[in-house]
């Protein structure tokens, strides 16, 4: 990939054009802003699904719009999602220098890249990239909240939980990073069999337990394992902003996919369990 990685989706997941895409992206994040109150304090890391805007694109948005009273100190993104088409081990950076969608380039942290190598089964790839929708879907959203900001886009195939954390805690940062982890959830079951699982899911991620999570619970279940491990350490606690599938939105309810979003906020006063300590 030389230079800038040119969009693989656009037309299809989202609007090829940047008028009708920022007036989508624009249009999602108001009406997230109308479905009840949002986080309090702002959060550090967010899940957001990553199929087309037509069928996820308002859950994603309610993830997002947690992110927009940050938009003054977010400086970097870090973006981690599953890679679809290529098996490779580990986790996987690009070489590109940025990532370009309708709405202009997002330039990626080449600093933050090369502060992961030497970390356990982590790569710079190419090829992973190349026609991946997990990231790109979600940069609209950054881009419309938060400007150009920069990115790490980050993708896991292969890997140990334990790997994808130590990724992340690297990258963690401060007030200046949010994370953002990619996922559906389960996929092609009838829509009362997802729900079921779905809120199976759900409940592992709210009580910050990565551990049980596969293939089948979510896409993305490494990177959102990772998260967890790497939240819980610190203290953070996931709030559920939505949960439903496909069928809830459009389509058949045969075969829907399930799609959630989630923020990750410090606790409320009144919680005063301790942040359990690594042990990595």
């Amino acid at each position: 990939m030389n230079g800038v990685r040119q969009p693989a989706v656009a037309g299809s997941f989202y609007p090829s054009s940047a008028r009708e895409l920022a007036a989508t992206v624009d249009r999602l994040l108001a009406e997230a802003n109308t479905m009840g109150a949002l986080s309090a304090p702002p959060p550090k890391a967010i899940i957001a699904p990553h199929a087309g805007y037509t069928y996820s694109g308002a859950v994603a948005a309610r993830a997002y719009a947690t992110l927009a009273a940050s938009h003054d100190r977010i400086r970097r993104a870090v973006v981690i999602g599953p890679a679809h088409h290529i098996w490779f081990k580990g986790v996987a950076a690009p070489s590109s220098v940025a990532f370009q969608t309708p709405l202009g380039a997002l330039p990626v942290n080449r600093a933050a890249i090369d502060a992961l190598r030497g970390l356990p089964l982590f790569g710079v790839a190419d090829a992973p990239h190349v026609r991946e929708h997990s990231l790109e879907v979600q940069l609209p959203f950054l881009q419309r909240l938060l400007g150009e900001v920069k990115i790490v886009p980050l993708l896991v195939e292969d890997a140990r939980r334990e790997d994808v954390g130590a990724v992340l805690a690297r990258l963690w940062g401060g007030n200046e990073t949010a994370v953002v982890v990619s996922s559906d959830l389960s996929h092609y079951h009838d829509t009362d069999t997802a729900r079921r699982c779905d809120a199976a899911t759900a409940a592992m991620i709210e009580s910050s337990d990565g551990s049980r999570l596969g293939p089948n619970d979510a896409c993305g279940f490494l990177a959102i394992a990772g998260l967890l491990a790497e939240t819980r350490n610190r203290g953070l606690k996931p709030r559920r902003l939505d949960l439903r599938n496909s069928g809830d939105v459009v389509g058949s309810k045969d075969r829907v996919v399930g799609y959630g979003a989630w923020c990750f906020v410090p606790p409320a006063p009144d919680d005063r369990s301790p942040p359990r300590v690594s042990t990595r």
